[in-house]
């Protein structure tokens, strides 16, 4: 008599794909009556992981990542996008956005990527945050290949804000109500969002059309004759070479401000504000550049590195009109 092996069973695998223009316009238009991202903040980071948690207590399972799909012009990221990308087990995608600010390529992007994980028994269960009835081709071809499909949708103030046939196909629904995505909203006050963008614009009609090289690059200023103290005072005891020169920090800290505005695009930077901190994947990236610009490290001197992030500051809240002062 043959005797047959028990079969092992199966480890539950998940991913979670959240169609970022989904989640964030129903949240916006559920907490705040607002459906434009410039009119409200969003904590994406703490968001993620809020899903990340909401779904390891619901499913039994191992979680693959996390895929965020959003979208960008020319598929350059954002910095908060930039910031997520960085996040470990989640997977940035980029569509591109037009210029009537519409997502493209991102429902393609969604059902690829389902498609190709339920085909090659990468996961055992999907866990999709979106709500347009393009998504059924996807959650059709994923449960052909065994894949549960949980759809979760954010609550909507009135009716539905998902498509009819995408919750009849899917095998659970969950929607996530407005405590849940609450703490991560926040609104941007008419006074920051409205004014600075006039200022931009006037700022932008008075400039120049083409940047000379001098704005692009900054005008170096010609070698002084001695160098300037920079942590340690000339004499000091136990020091044994002179720090960073604050004048040469502060010009690299505008340099690479000005390169940021006109190469990452203003909305990019307009992001950052009001400041003053920047999100350390920012901030390892204005020391890096810094560092090239001077030919030298700045890392073991944080004196320096507060120059540069306050000539950094300074350069962008002139660009966006915003008064401050020098310490």
């Amino acid at each position: 008599m043959t005797e047959f092996a028990t079969p092992l069973p199966t480890i539950a695998r998940y991913a979670i794909m959240v169609d970022v223009g989904y989640i964030y316009a129903a949240a916006g238009e559920l907490l705040l009556g607002v459906s434009s991202r410039r009119e409200y903040r969003v904590d994406a980071a703490n968001l993620i992981q809020a899903l990340t948690k909401t779904a390891d207590s619901q499913i039994s399972g191992e979680l693959l990542r996390v895929y965020w799909y959003d979208a960008a012009r020319d598929r350059v990221p954002t910095i908060d996008q930039r910031v997520i990308a960085q996040m470990a087990s989640v997977k940035l995608r980029l569509g591109n956005l037009n210029a009537r600010g519409q997502q493209k390529g991102v429902d393609a992007q969604i059902r690829a990527d389902m498609e190709a994980l339920a085909r090659h028994r990468a996961v055992t269960d999907a866990v999709l945050v979106a709500g347009d009835e393009d998504m059924v081709p996807a959650v059709e071809a994923a449960q052909a290949y065994g894949v549960r499909v949980h759809l979760w949708g954010i609550e909507p103030p009135y009716g539905t804000n998902q498509a009819e046939r995408l919750v009849w196909e899917s095998d659970t629904v969950e929607v996530l109500d407005a405590a849940f995505v609450r703490p991560y909203f926040t609104s941007v006050p008419v006074s920051e969002a409205e004014p600075a963008r006039l200022d931009v614009q006037s700022a932008a009609a008075a400039a120049p059309a083409v940047p000379s090289p001098a704005q692009l690059f900054g005008e170096r200023h010609p070698p002084r004759s001695a160098p300037r103290a920079g942590l340690y005072g000339v004499g000091a005891p136990g020091a044994s070479k002179l720090g960073p020169d604050r004048e040469r920090v502060e010009e690299a800290g505008e340099h690479v401000a000005q390169k940021w505005i006109l190469t990452r695009g203003e909305d990019n930077i307009r992001d950052l504000l009001p400041g003053p901190i920047l999100p350390p994947v920012i901030d390892k990236e204005l020391l890096v550049e810094a560092e090239k610009e001077l030919g030298q490290s700045l890392r073991p001197y944080q004196e320096a590195r507060e120059w540069l992030r306050d000539a950094f500051w300074e350069r962008v809240h002139r660009q966006f009109g915003i008064g401050v002062g020098k310490s």
